[in-house]
């Protein structure tokens, strides 16, 4: 099968396209995922929780 520059370049985006919105997808699912609340709970507080004193 001889595929030439514009098939491939055609069959590049499309499928591209899809890869990057199924990954966009499991990115959102991930972070809206109930059982995940508790560890980005954690996440943004234990930035502030050493917080408490100026660099020496």
């Amino acid at each position: 099968m001889d595929f030439d520059y514009d098939t491939l370049v055609a069959f590049s985006k499309s499928w591209g396209l899809l890869y990057l919105f199924a990954f966009f997808l499991a990115v959102v699912v991930y972070a809206f995922w109930p059982s995940n609340k508790n560890r980005f709970d954690r996440a943004k507080k234990s930035i502030l929780d050493q917080d408490d004193k100026p660099w020496k």
